[in-house]
């Protein structure tokens, strides 16, 4: 049986497509930081799923995960790196603890577990490695500073990852999602309206429907997948015309408060 470790398994995304991979006749070994949730979703998928609760951010707790993992079910055949978090600030509004919290998850966290696997796989001459990344790592938008920061952050491990990688046989894909139907915006009130305008001609999609693209990509990995296909029209605009997709993107974002000097 294959085996897939997926990170963010307890909810969203994360827990989409460890159904999904599952389905396609996977074990899959479920981390996230809440125990309980992570015990709802394996307890929907049976004896296909293994629970592992752990901060992924902390990189000793993952490499004791990981030996577990290596010594009883094997090497990972695909990693999803879909824990995430953050919220939508201006930089003075977010303070350092919070810069920090937000590069966790996703940066952090999708280093731990690739670092954790990569001798494993390179050493096997196979596998990939999905990292569930956001449209703000290819252009950002106004008022979400360190949230865009971390995606960044996440697409650079991505790429570095694939020059490294080149010939080995192990493969880093980048998957890119627009907005998606998730708890997200309810824990995080506010942020939909910073959305910017243009954005909202980008249809929204579930975790379902993220699930199958991810299932997708590991079984025929691409550098980047971009969805859906309007998102990834405006991404071919802006690698042509990054000037008028900044403007349209600054004049359809959040607009800042400019503070009147006080005499």
């Amino acid at each position: 049986m294959k085996l897939s470790v997926i990170t963010g398994a307890s909810s969203g995304i994360g827990a989409a497509t460890a159904r999904r991979m599952s389905a396609d006749g996977y074990k899959v070994v479920l981390l996230a930081r809440g125990r309980s949730k992570i015990d709802e979703v394996a307890a929907e998928i049976g004896n296909n799923a293994v629970v592992e609760a752990c901060d992924a951010s902390d990189g000793d707790a993952v490499l004791a995960i990981a030996e577990r993992v290596r010594n009883d079910f094997g090497v990972p055949d695909v990693i999803v790196n879909s824990a995430g978090a953050g919220q939508w600030k201006l930089i003075e509004d977010t303070t350092p603890a919070e810069g920090v919290a937000m590069m966790e998850a996703p940066y952090f966290a999708a280093f731990n577990v690739t670092h954790a696997f990569m001798r494993d796989m390179l050493k096997r001459n196979r596998g990939v490695i999905i990292h569930v990344g956001a449209a703000v790592s290819i252009f950002t938008w106004p008022s979400c500073t360190g949230y865009a920061a971390a995606r960044w952050a996440l697409r650079g491990l991505h790429e570095s990852l694939c020059d490294d990688l080149h010939g080995t046989g192990v493969r880093s894909c980048h998957v890119v999602f627009g907005k998606v139907l998730s708890p997200y915006f309810d824990h995080n009130p506010g942020v939909e309206q910073k959305i910017p305008g243009i954005a909202r001609t980008v249809r929204t999609i579930s975790p379902e429907e993220c699930a199958n693209v991810i299932a997708k990509a590991a079984r025929r990995p691409r550098r980047q997948v971009v969805y859906p296909l309007m998102l990834r029209m405006y991404v071919w605009s802006y690698t042509l015309f990054p000037w008028f997709a900044r403007w349209l993107l600054r004049t359809t974002g959040a607009k800042r408060q400019v503070q009147t000097p006080s005499s």
